[in-house]
């Protein structure tokens, strides 16, 4: 039996044991819900909401808190900024606020209240180490109550985009500081947003009251709950009962649910699914770092892209979801639309490599040896992700045909991205930033040592990529900066460390009557605000 029919199987399988619960559940169970509220699935708790540190879920915070600019599908556009000036030479940044905020405990927000935020952000630069911004702030001023100036040591194209991401560079009431700082945590959490957190419960939910007097209007949905509930069969039950009623992928890149159960509750009548365009680009990370593994062997990362069938996992184990990745991003990423060789699904050229390589099988082993040492790593999934999970068992029986021992092990997404960071990984699961943020957010975390330093520096040529991403950041013309991003992706792409499996979307699970449903250019917030029933 093949790889790809033995997974099919195990879907279909799935798929019979969620409708034999859904038989078991009671008949009369309802998706209704007040009106005005929802209620959605997460599989971890809010977390700290302190926005300018990093444990939140940024769902919840993006709607609490705001930025002073907005990434959009068609560019940057004002927010709580309502314009904003640029000087001839690059550095200095001029932001006319709007006059009609609030924060959600009374305060204003004006100048002073942007400058004591950034500042705050900057007097804890070390731990924003992968936002290239934070090191080229020199200073932020208010030039009068609704005027601020950000001065900038060098030229650097990315400053807005870096200013609308969700975090660290969003407001929180001064109020809530503690001795004037926010890195050692707040002492709450009122920001601008068109929500407010009401209450919060350790591990079990977290609610939101619609901001009555936001600046952009008042929400229709009244009140949105962050219920935790275990991925899988948990979550799907409780869609069914109407105990949540809306359900998406999250800002670890997790779905809820497996694609058959999600297709089950289409099928019931009684909800939609909305997904976004392709957003980001979901990737096995290798360690090329790793002197002791086999990972750190560009032959055996391209064996692995080859011993990969991206188009099952594409269609069978994701239903179509998402579609089949080629490169670290999608061509409609900016500056990333190159022609780099392709590295299809070929078992025998991944055998190849292997042998050419010297990763021979002894003795009629079933795991390929060099040196007396085997071909054996070990990948981290996330544990609270159903189709990681199913992918990562496909991807093991894939490489094991061609001679490779790939040990899988589910483990939190807080203890991934520790990994991530000390380099205690052979290979991980991960995504790009996505649409609103790329090229730069990831191509900067290549050099982070909380994210992809220990992914990239162990390239042949990672100290000549280094510099590149130095100059493409400071870079005023485009024709340069095109030129240098495409060296750098090329350089990651020829040595396999980011190995690519799917583009992804954002997926929406709600009832059919909720309306509004729309994305932002991050895959890591929904605008609840724009949301409402009919």
């Amino acid at each position: 039996m093949t790889i790809k029919k033995r997974f099919k199987g195990a879907a279909i399988s799935v798929m019979a044991c969620a409708m034999l619960v859904a038989c078991s559940a009671d008949s009369s169970s309802s998706t209704e819900k007040k009106q005005d509220e929802l209620v959605y699935a997460t599989a971890k708790d809010i977390n700290d909401m302190n926005p300018h540190l990093y444990p939140g879920s940024m769902p919840a915070q993006g709607m609490v808190y705001e930025s002073l600019v907005e990434n959009t599908e068609d560019g940057i556009k004002p927010l709580l900024a309502a314009s904003w000036d640029v000087s001839e030479d690059g550095k200095v940044y001029t932001f006319n606020l709007r006059d009609d905020v609030t924060f959600h405990d009374g305060e204003p927000f004006n100048a002073e209240a942007v400058k004591a935020n950034i500042e705050a952000v900057q007097r804890n630069s070390e731990k924003h180490s992968w936002i290239q911004l934070s090191s080229k702030i020199v200073s932020v001023n208010a030039v009068d109550e609704y005027t601020v100036e950000l001065v900038l040591s060098e030229p650097y194209y990315p400053t807005l985009v870096e200013l609308s991401m969700t975090r660290p560079y969003v407001f929180i009431s001064p109020k809530d500081f503690k001795n004037g700082e926010t890195k050692d945590g707040v002492s709450g959490y009122h920001g601008t947003g068109p929500y407010k957190l009401e209450e919060h419960k350790v591990d079990q939910y977290a609610t939101f009251e619609a901001n009555d007097t936001y600046w952009g209007g008042e929400p229709k949905v009244k009140n949105v709950t962050a219920k935790v509930l275990p991925a899988g069969e948990t979550t799907f039950l409780a869609l069914q009962k109407g105990e949540v009623n809306v359900t998406f992928t999250d800002d670890r890149g997790a779905d809820s649910m497996n694609a058959d159960a999600v297709n089950q509750l289409v099928e019931s009548g009684k909800y939609q699914v909305v997904q976004s365009k392709e957003m980001n680009t979901k990737m096995i990370v290798a360690n090329s770092s790793k002197q002791e593994s086999p990972v750190s062997e560009k032959e055996v990362r391209e064996a692995i892209w080859h011993a990969i069938d991206r188009k099952t996992i594409s269609e069978d184990l994701l239903n179509g979801k998402e579609t089949v990745a080629e490169t670290l991003f999608s061509s409609n990423v900016h500056y990333a639309d190159l022609k780099l060789n392709k590295r299809p699904y070929d078992v025998k050229k991944a055998e190849a490599i292997l042998e050419e390589a010297g990763w021979t099988f002894e003795n009629g082993q079933s795991v390929r040896e060099k040196d007396g040492k085997p071909l054996a790593m070990e990948l981290y999934y996330d544990a609270n992700s159903p189709s990681q999970k199913a992918q990562a068992e496909f991807i093991q029986s894939s490489v094991k045909e061609v001679g490779i021992e790939l040990d899988i092990l589910g483990e939190e997404s807080t203890s991934i991205a520790n990994r991530r960071a000390t380099g205690e990984y052979d290979l991980l699961f991960n995504q790009t930033w996505g649409l609103a943020y790329d090229p730069q957010s990831t191509v900067n975390a290549f050099q982070s040592e909380v994210a992809y330093l220990h992914t990239t520096k162990g390239m042949a040529n990672a100290d000549e990529m280094y510099e590149k991403m130095a100059d493409v950041l400071v870079s005023k013309d485009e024709a340069t900066r095109k030129a240098l991003y495409g060296d750098i992706l090329t350089m990651v792409h020829d040595e396999a460390v980011f190995i690519p499996l799917t583009n992804g979307h954002v997926t929406v699970v709600a009832p059919k009557e909720l309306k509004g449903i729309s994305f932002k250019q991050t895959q890591y917030e929904l605008p609840f605000e724009q949301m409402y029933f009919e």
